[in-house]
């Protein structure tokens, strides 16, 4: 890791939108089951302080896809393994890390509904906007970031980066 790294987002910065976040989703969800689903590696981090940051009894699960390889979008999504337990009729919280092409939040949103959820919506920590409209896919969102390759706080470049308490771009 001896690569600079400019800092986008801070420690403070993001553990304050996330309590924001946290406070909203108190409010919008209705009552009922609440099952977070994060999805890995990425949303993590964020998933965490998330959980920590809403105050309603929730339930949390996983689920894995994979479409980088060596830090490229191959264009093929691998479901790598699957939630665990029913969300038929309970409310979902979809966390993802970042919504850049949108491609593998639209197949995880088509891949949810199949189970028959009463509702779903999506948190991300990051939305990268490339031209393409995607962010009526997110409900909750953390912060925008410049479209540019980034890193820390859960999001990693070849499995390094992750444990950064802040979010930044490798400069190169």
């Amino acid at each position: 890791m001896n690569k600079k790294i400019e800092v986008l987002f801070d420690e403070k910065k993001i553990a304050k939108r996330v309590k924001e976040i946290g406070s909203q989703i108190d409010k919008d969800f209705p009552d009922g089951d609440l099952v977070v689903i994060g999805v890995l590696k990425g949303s993590l981090l964020f998933m965490a302080d998330l959980i920590r940051a809403i105050k309603r009894p929730l339930r949390c699960d996983f689920l894995r896809v994979s479409s980088y390889q060596n830090d490229q979008d191959t264009g093929v999504i691998r479901m790598e393994f699957d939630i665990t337990q029913s969300i038929e009729g309970k409310h979902v919280l979809l966390v993802e890390d970042i919504v850049d092409s949108g491609k593998t939040l639209k197949h995880l949103i088509a891949h949810i509904k199949t189970k028959d959820p009463a509702s779903l919506k999506v948190a991300s920590l990051l939305y990268k906007d490339r031209g393409i409209d995607n962010r009526k896919l997110v409900d909750y969102l953390g912060f925008d970031v410049p479209d540019r390759y980034v890193v820390g706080y859960g999001l990693d470049s070849q499995g390094l980066y992750r444990s950064l308490p802040y979010i930044g771009v490798i400069d190169n």
